[in-house]
């Protein structure tokens, strides 16, 4: 075990994804919405062949895991038992539980991951492990889920929206529900439509790296400062500039788990010349220092 963690890698696997929900969004949002209170994601990502990938927490954390291996191998140590995951199993880790797990050194798996939290929350984990044997179901490989899954990501990489929150973690429960009740689970069609607001966030994000005025997304969009906001604002439940900040702080948490950037240059990367401004921003929409969020998700890998 503690080769396998000695040889962790810091900046993460190639072709990684890892989107962590700010600790404002949770606690104004998720945590109170009818919809969403019940189950909510905090965080979710994908590490493809994920070498020395381990992670260690002696009393647990406040959410439930799931991982789910799709090729190569891992382990997890969990209630004092060693189980080996082989593709096309999930691991459900309840909240608060003790546990350690780590990719095979010769084939490492593919993983995708997510941590929840909500009112049903331990109920619906719980609802896995009876339905499971020691830990690690056996799925059948489904495009469908791994599209929710992908749809999930998509979404939530477009920004918060009270929609957006609303639609992906509805469709996680229709992930979590594909993994529990499989011989139920139905191929998913969607239809993805485009419209203005679409439109600009699609600009704010191929722009990340620059300041785009309120003005400059109005002219965009060919309405007024007042109109474009209003229509922002009611898809959304964000302003546009509040919306903006929470896509290059989303940059910003990828930059602080997969590099080793300093403060000032991912600060630049995300279009800010003031690094004392963005630790600000950064600090009032997560909940943490961009250091202190680095040295977290440096400990919780």
């Amino acid at each position: 075990m503690l080769k396998e963690k000695s040889h962790r890698k810091r900046e993460g696997f190639e072709g990684q994804r890892l989107i962590v929900i700010p600790k404002k969004i949770v606690s104004e949002f998720l945590v109170k919405d009818p919809v969403t209170r019940h189950i909510y994601i905090t965080d979710i990502g994908f590490y493809p062949k994920a070498m020395f990938h381990y992670a260690e927490r002696l009393h647990g954390i406040s959410q439930h895991i799931i991982i789910y291996c799709i090729e190569g191998y891992g382990w997890i140590e969990i209630n004092k038992k060693r189980v080996i995951i082989s593709p096309s199993q999930f691991i459900a880790i309840p909240a608060n539980t003790p546990h350690r797990y780590g990719a095979d050194e010769q084939n490492p798996w593919s993983i995708y991951w997510a941590h929840f939290k909500g009112e049903n929350s331990a109920f619906i984990a719980d609802l896995i492990v009876k339905n499971s044997e020691d830990y690690k179901p056996q799925l059948t490989f489904s495009e469908d889920r791994i599209g929710l899954f992908d749809d999930i990501y998509y979404n939530l990489e477009n920004g918060y929206g009270d929609d957006t929150l609303r639609y992906v973690n509805m469709i996680f429960y229709h992930f979590l529900s594909s993994m529990i009740y499989e011989d139920k689970f139905n191929r998913l069609k969607k239809t993805v439509n485009t419209d203005m607001v679409d439109t600009v966030i699609k600009l704010m994000q191929d722009n990340i790296q620059q300041i785009i005025t309120l003005k400059q997304m109005a002219d965009f969009s060919n309405r007024s400062v007042t109109h474009f906001s209003s229509l922002f604002r009611k898809k959304t439940g964000h302003s546009p500039i509040e919306y903006f900040n929470h896509l290059k702080i989303q940059k910003a948490c990828q930059y602080l788990a997969f590099t080793a950037m300093t403060i000032k240059e991912i600060a630049f990367c995300i279009g800010i010349e003031d690094q004392y401004y963005f630790s600000r921003m950064f600090a009032r929409l997560m909940g943490i220092s961009p250091s202190g969020y680095r040295k977290r998700n440096a400990e919780n890998k």
